[in-house]
């Protein structure tokens, strides 16, 4: 719990950390008493809003107790219940789904991110899951971006079924690889993976049409291609699989990210952020060559984000 008093006088302070706890899911009990259930997470943003107390001239003391007993236990899960704000946003995407048929491409996709963008906003608050009703949420997005890449990535490959054989990557050094044009995540992370892991010489033709993929190319991301989706796993999880990156738990985060953006599945927290660049970046980039050429480097940071050790702060 944290307690806190700000002078009336000094709106712009009150705002500012009434705002910030408002983001973290803090609920009110009262004006100047704020909840959070305990964890690591909760200590670190009290401390913060204590900090901008102090320096805003009030005073503020942090607090941590246990309920005393079911009742009160119940009582406050009950002040974290993110229902209304699934609720909204079922709605919205429920709306979209219809309203997306009269949007061009770019508008669509920038939607769709900023819808994903509010949903993750609600998870990452959702303190006491898993509910039905964010089920039913991730449900009705999966659908809405089911139906965006049935409008505008009409050839997106079905799943096969079957095992992955191991490769080996020194017989897929300077090759041509060949995938659909107008890059989408798949297809862009595979390229970025193949290029930085498998073939750091590789050449790509970016294809209208699956059928006009060259004999000597390696295809991926296409019905009928050497790599595309297996199973459960999208092309990028496969293409990892293939060619024993999957053990780098790097790699595998990352194909848990391209994984959930592609065909839905367990939320990922940077998934709304990445997804929102890429649909910017392809808006304004039509040449898959630059397109690609930006995205790795967007890959490339995220890559080393993840490898990251965390520090003791985060």
């Amino acid at each position: 719990m944290l307690i806190s008093s700000v002078a009336g006088e000094n709106k712009t302070a009150r705002q500012r950390i009434w705002r910030a706890l408002k983001a973290s899911g803090a609920a009110a009990l009262r004006d100047g008493v704020y909840l959070l259930p305990k964890s690591d997470n909760a200590a670190a943003v009290f401390a913060e809003q204590l900090e901008e107390v102090a320096a805003a001239g009030g005073a503020a003391h942090i607090l941590t107790f246990d309920a005393e007993g079911e009742a009160q236990q119940r009582e406050f899960v009950r002040l974290f219940d993110r229902g209304a704000e699934y609720t909204e946003l079922f709605a919205k995407a429920d709306a979209l789904k219809v309203r997306m048929l009269k949007l061009d491409e770019g508008a669509a996709r920038r939607e769709v991110a900023a819808l994903r963008r509010d949903i993750a906003a609600v998870v990452a608050i959702d303190f006491f899951p898993p509910s039905k009703v964010q089920q039913q949420v991730e449900r009705a997005m999966t659908d809405t971006e089911a139906a965006l890449n049935a409008r505008f990535s009409p050839d997106e490959p079905h799943t096969a079924q079957g095992t992955i054989p191991r490769r080996d990557r020194t017989q897929y050094r300077n090759r041509i690889w060949a995938t659909r044009q107008h890059l989408w995540i798949d297809r862009v992370a595979s390229a970025w993976l193949i290029r930085r892991f498998v073939d750091p010489k590789a050449k790509f033709v970016w294809l209208k049409k699956a059928k006009d993929c060259p004999k000597a190319a390696v295809g991926f991301d296409f019905d009928g291609a050497e790599f595309t989706h297996i199973g459960a796993r999208v092309t990028f999880e496969v293409l990892a699989a293939s060619f024993g990156l999957d053990a780098d738990r790097t790699i595998t985060r990352l194909g848990a990210l391209v994984h959930y953006l592609d065909i839905g599945g367990i939320p990922v927290p940077e998934a709304a952020g990445f997804a929102a660049i890429m649909a910017g970046t392809r808006a304004e980039q039509a040449d898959d060559d630059k397109l690609l050429k930006g995205m790795s480097a967007v890959l490339d940071a995220l890559y080393a984000s993840y490898a990251r050790p965390p520090t003791e702060s985060e």
